[in-house]
């Protein structure tokens, strides 16, 4: 997905665990004439989280667009519950707590770019969150982790959108493609049944999309706008979400 933002004159920032993958990508950038940094960090620790959000506010100041893409998917069948160094259960946290708190953080860059744009890569795989077992201390299975984290997200997006669509930021999420050629696929399914290019392609509909195109808020199935569980229309219900997340990352008030 980088590769197809890269450009002269663009300033790209990418993360990632891997260091020498991430300085791959990062050459293969700036071959096309991008700008680009890579920056390492471990999405399951809220500490490097906040660490990567100051690196960059340190470096820019201002943000156009925020791709929230990181994610852990089920694990293999019968994976057993895990939990970060904040005792926070891992799927959570690393596909709703930590790119809740990095775009926390990054606000004050991506208003000051405004129309700026947040892509959130979230699924059509979605389980009814339950906040008196939001970390899955009970009927744990790594299905329903993922899954709930992602709505999770989509109900977090809707929330984005109405508090700073006002101001000129976007917020939208997608289900980028089903069972893409992926890590993560092959461990928890088996067997894909899409390419990866047709993921990325779902993505760049919204990064390229007009402004006047993109309803903000609005949830896409690949290339088309569509509707997510019902849960997210709760509005009481992403209203507690919001603020039970706030205080897990330590944002409360």
């Amino acid at each position: 997905m980088a590769l197809e933002i890269a450009a002269p004159g663009k300033r790209l920032f990418l993360t990632g665990r891997n260091e020498k993958r991430g300085e791959e990508v990062r050459r293969e950038a700036a071959e096309k004439g991008a700008d680009a940094v890579f920056l390492r960090a471990d999405l399951s620790s809220l500490a490097e989280v906040r660490r990567l959000a100051d690196t960059i506010a340190g470096d820019i100041k201002a943000l156009d667009l925020l791709i929230n893409n990181a994610g852990i998917g089920f694990g293999p069948p019968l994976q057993r519950r895990q939990t970060n160094a904040d005792g926070y259960e891992l799927r959570l946290t690393v596909n709703y707590l930590a790119p809740f708190l990095l775009t926390e953080r990054l606000k004050p860059l991506l208003l000051a770019a405004a129309p700026s744009r947040i892509v959130n890569v979230a699924s059509a795989g979605q389980h009814p969150v339950d906040l008196s077992n939001l970390m899955l201390e009970t009927g744990y299975s790594g299905s329903r982790a993922y899954r709930q984290a992602k709505l999770a997200m989509i109900m977090w997006t809707m929330e984005l959108a109405a508090e700073f669509g006002p101001k000129g930021v976007t917020a939208v999420s997608l289900h980028p493609a089903t069972f893409m050629n992926t890590t993560m696929v092959r461990e928890g399914w088996g067997v894909p049944m899409s390419s990866v290019a047709q993921g990325v392609r779902a993505v760049m509909n919204l990064v390229e999309a007009e402004p006047s195109a993109l309803a903000n808020g609005a949830y896409f199935d690949g290339l088309s706008r569509a509707s997510p569980h019902v849960q997210a229309n709760d509005a009481a219900l992403r209203r507690q979400l919001l603020e039970r997340t706030r205080k897990l990352v330590g944002l409360a008030g």
